[in-house]
């Protein structure tokens, strides 16, 4: 658990920094590049993000939860994933041409075909970053974090000013791809085996194909919005619904990757501990949604600031779209560590079911609520969320015994918070003069939202009142030492 929670610190400031930084870079391309040229980019990269899956085929969570892993297994998810990869490549590079035409769209041809090339230098990190995360040396992955994303930022920044539009953030993940790879060659584990085999592929492919089903419909679920909007609309207003949800996934995207690291492994040894989950799975979502409903709220309050005062005016049409994706994002936010915990008893096919129910939504809600506007569409999204969430309270109760009374009354306290907070919000927006630019009133509000929600945690005995006081704890001891000694 030490060992946890130190990596837990460690990549929470590494990866917040570099995801800090690669939003500063959205921001500054939301202002180079137009809403049709990041839309481009964003029909195109749903294909990769979903080849993505069967390219990984589940070899990373194979290698973070395989309670005997010897150097003939690990050689075989090398493999499999240099396979998979490569394989994936061809295919993507082949389809351009015809996905180009079905859209209409001729500049996803060379996105896609950039991006494509990046599947064949992706598996040369992918097991050095599994058995990283499985041993938790967060302190290596941080640094070829800090090495792709600050040639990723350069590199793509540059090209964009050079006028290449879309082009311009294909590149750059492709510079990013390959920096990465360089940067994990001197942090390999002792002893891992550089040459890649097939004994036992058979034990890797059998925990995939798991895997597999349930990561396939994820993908196709998160890419669907963008695809179907595409079709039904437009680059443009796929553009607009990309910044939309940009600005609700600020919290997700920041905290993201920190919220979730560690969380397979360390549920799947407490489940081989025959330890329960409950307590865990309870616990973790408190904390979590103590920070992620409050962001949610002030989101829904403050999006038309926000939106403004990051992109700039020219986005504003995406405005509407934001008050359904934070609902939808508050009921996902709820059931967060689930996929992960079904993952870790050894069924990561469960979470195919939620999934699947809210990929046929979306499709059903999109085509029958887009009226030509965002706001229907994004109205649409939500209403699919809520239409499976009842599959994953079921599956939260049948395999760990989490009711969802259980959750309700665990999750209160965050409840309370969140909605207090976003009131005060509300309440100075409406004080504040509107002929204040956007990003002075965001910040003239940042320190009393802060302390009406540190009273809120306070008020409702929030189990994040400790660790915000841990983490605070360094900070005091660091001031007392600069007082004068009287």
């Amino acid at each position: 658990m030490a060992d946890l929670r130190r990596s837990l610190v460690i990549n929470f400031f590494a990866t917040s920094g570099t995801k800090v930084l690669q939003f500063i870079v959205s921001i500054l391309l939301a202002r180079i590049l137009s809403p049709s040229e990041i839309g481009i980019y964003s029909m195109t990269v749903v294909f990769v993000n979903f080849a993505q899956v069967f390219r990984d085929f589940g070899v990373s969570y194979y290698l973070q939860r395989e309670p005997d892993l010897d150097n003939d297994k690990i050689r075989s998810a090398t493999g499999v994933v240099f396979t998979t990869s490569w394989v994936i490549a061809a295919a993507l590079f082949a389809a351009s041409g015809w996905l180009g035409m079905w859209f209409k769209e001729p500049g996803i041809v060379p996105v896609m075909r950039v991006l494509a090339i990046g599947f064949v230098f992706i598996p040369f990190g992918t097991v050095t970053g599994a058995l990283l995360a499985r041993h938790y040396e967060a302190e290596k992955q941080a640094v070829v974090h800090v090495v792709g994303t600050v040639c990723f930022c350069a590199s793509t920044l540059i090209l964009g000013e050079m006028g290449h539009g879309a082009m311009s953030m294909a590149w750059g993940n492709l510079i990013n791809i390959v920096a990465c790879g360089i940067a994990y060659v001197p942090l390999r584990p002792k002893g891992m085996p550089w040459l890649p085999g097939f004994r036992h592929w058979k034990s890797v492919a059998h925990f995939g194909v798991g895997s597999l089903v349930t990561n396939c419909a994820t993908t196709l679920n998160n890419s669907i919005p963008d695809i179907l909007l595409g079709k039904l609309g437009s680059a443009r207003h796929v553009g607009l619904l990309s910044r939309a949800n940009s600005t609700v996934s600020i919290f997700s995207y920041v905290a993201g990757s920190t919220m979730n690291y560690g969380a397979v492994p360390y549920l799947a040894q407490t489940y081989h501990k025959g330890e329960s989950l409950a307590p865990i799975l309870a616990r973790s979502t408190l904390l979590l949604t103590g920070v992620g409903w409050t962001a949610l709220a002030l989101t829904a309050v403050l999006g038309q600031d926000v939106v403004v005062a990051l992109y700039g005016a020219k986005w504003i049409e995406c405005v509407p779209a934001i008050l359904p994706l934070v609902l939808a994002a508050v009921v996902t936010l709820a059931f967060n560590y689930i996929p992960m915990a079904v993952t870790a008893i050894g069924r990561p096919y469960l979470s195919a079911f939620p999934v699947v129910v809210t990929l046929a939504t979306r499709i059903l809600f999109g085509v029958l609520l887009f009226d030509g506007s965002l706001n229907g569409f994004a109205w649409a999204l939500f209403f699919a969320t809520v239409a499976s969430a009842p599959v994953t309270a079921i599956q939260q109760s049948r395999y760990f015994g989490l009711t969802t009374a259980m959750m309700f009354r665990a999750l209160l306290p965050s409840a309370v918070v969140a909605l207090g907070t976003g009131a005060v919000a509300w309440l100075l927006a409406a004080l504040l003069p509107a002929s204040i630019p956007a990003m002075a009133r965001l910040l003239v509000m940042m320190l009393p939202l802060a302390l009406a929600w540190y009273l809120l945690l306070r008020a409702t005995r929030h189990e994040l009142v400790g660790e915000v006081h841990r983490l605070a704890a360094p900070l005091k001891a660091r001031l007392a030492l600069l007082r004068p000694n009287v």
